[in-house]
């Protein structure tokens, strides 16, 4: 029992560690977002481990990265994000009572979890915008502007977990390791 705590603690560390790389590794675009691989290996956390272990890896990941580049005032945002989009790909994993089997139920998961980070993703921006100043309509229409990063994102995060999730899944079930079941 004390040697599974432990490899869940160390997965944990480990996805958190993949996060902050794979947002290290990005592309930046000219409105000031860049793409990255963070949110592939945050969406790959929560489907290995489960809610809260994948949104705790996120969490530490992004944050650490926010932190350590510059970004330290959206840290806090990006813990809070983790948890909520977490609860989406969490609830659409529970449609099928099961960890996705096929890969088409894997794309559901990944486009339930694209809509809800592209939906938080808006709504961050255009409160910032509004706090920094902006009326309503600027914030809106300057917030959507981000927005094609956070879609190229989503897209990258659904073809990489796509192609990663059944091998990982695989190796971990060959140590027995299961974090949660929906039975």
């Amino acid at each position: 029992m004390q040697n599974k705590s432990i490899f869940s603690i160390t997965l944990v560390a480990l996805f958190s560690a993949l996060v902050f790389i794979g947002t290290t590794l990005k592309i930046p675009l000219p409105t000031g977002a860049f793409v990255h691989l963070g949110n592939a290996m945050f969406l790959l956390a929560v489907l290995l481990l489960d809610y809260t272990k994948g949104a705790l890896a996120g969490s530490i990941g992004f944050a650490l990265f926010d932190l350590l580049n510059g970004y330290a005032t959206e840290a806090p945002y990006f813990v809070l994000e983790c948890f909520i989009v977490a609860a989406f790909s969490y609830g659409a994993i529970r449609l099928f009572k099961e960890k996705p089997l096929k890969l088409p139920q894997l794309i559901f998961v990944g486009v339930v979890t694209g809509l809800a980070k592209l939906l938080m993703t808006q709504l961050k921006n255009f409160v910032f915008l509004l706090i920094s100043g902006a009326d309503v309509s600027q914030a809106w229409l300057a917030a959507s502007i981000k927005l094609p990063a956070t879609l190229i994102n989503v897209v990258t995060t659904i073809l990489i977990v796509s192609i990663l999730y059944f091998p990982i899944k695989q190796i971990l079930d060959k140590q027995n390791f299961v974090t949660f079941s929906h039975k």
